[in-house]
């Protein structure tokens, strides 16, 4: 029998939360009409500056709930807000950054950076280029995606989502499509970014080692329909490093998150 030792859940609702999810449900409709029941009594809270990683198995609705937080998505029960006001739509305070970068391939990767002040009407330029130089990416800022590495392009895509200095970054395996060494220095760099410009930033992965690395909580969802089943307080000092990976407490962090999964596939099974 497996020994259930999952971490205790934890909420944190009223102490002055930046993002309030309470019992989300989304069901969605197939073509013929048939529905499917992505996400169930959904609650979480997020403090601002907060790293929150998010795990679960493939179709579990971890990106339903991102897009349900960006505005790109409605639920159909229970309430979503940012800053105690319901989304309803994209908001400029809350920047999403996919798997893909999606950069234009005709524009150069300051115009890219730039994109969504110009679609603003706003001039951040001298921002822009100070993002640039934050990701060691100033001597490539007249370059063009095709010129530019897989990691090179997401990190054109976290200054873009930067640019307009929003509170919240949305980020959806950003780095799923990177091979693993690139992947791991991806991670330091945007563990850098974030305790140099001190977003609330809220990350999907498919990785416990991601996860426990980037967050000061992970949260764990069940199989469809997702739910939050448990949430792991990271309690490993910053700044990360790579070495942090192979500290002891990393080690056992991963481990209990293996467990929690092995639980609740345990339990679903029943």
């Amino acid at each position: 029998m497996l020994k259930d030792r999952r971490p205790k859940r934890h909420d944190i609702r009223g102490r002055n939360s930046l993002i309030e999810v309470r019992e989300i449900e989304k069901i969605y409709k197939t073509r013929q009409g048939e529905p499917v029941h992505a996400l169930t009594d959904v609650n979480l809270s997020i403090r601002p500056g907060e790293f929150v990683s998010v795990v679960g198995p493939s179709g579990c609705g971890k990106s339903t709930l991102m897009r349900i937080l960006a505005g790109l998505d409605v639920q159909s029960r229970g309430t979503a807000t940012i800053h105690g006001q319901p989304i309803h739509g994209p908001r400029p305070d809350v920047g999403v950054i996919f798997q893909q970068a999606t950069l234009l391939a005709w524009k150069t990767v300051l115009e890219n950076v730039l994109l969504p002040a110009t679609l603003r009407g706003i001039d951040q330029t001298a921002r822009a280029r100070s993002l640039l130089e934050l990701v060691s990416l100033s001597n490539f800022s007249e370059k063009y995606p095709f010129e530019l590495s897989g990691g090179m392009q997401q990190r054109v895509a976290i200054c873009r989502a930067l640019v307009c200095d929003p509170d919240i970054l949305l980020m959806d395996e950003p780095f799923g499509a990177l091979d693993a060494i690139t992947r791991e220095q991806m991670n330091v760099e945007l563990a850098r970014i974030q305790a140099e410009q001190k977003k609330t930033i809220v990350f999907i992965t498919h990785s416990i080692p991601e996860a426990v690395f980037l967050g000061d909580r992970v949260v764990v969802m069940s199989a469809r329909p997702g739910r939050i089943s448990d949430v792991l307080d990271v309690d490993i000092p910053r700044p990360r490093t790579l070495e942090t990976m192979h500290l002891p407490r990393f080690s056992e962090l991963c481990a209990e998150l293996r467990y929690s999964f092995a639980a609740d596939t345990a339990a679903a099974h029943l």
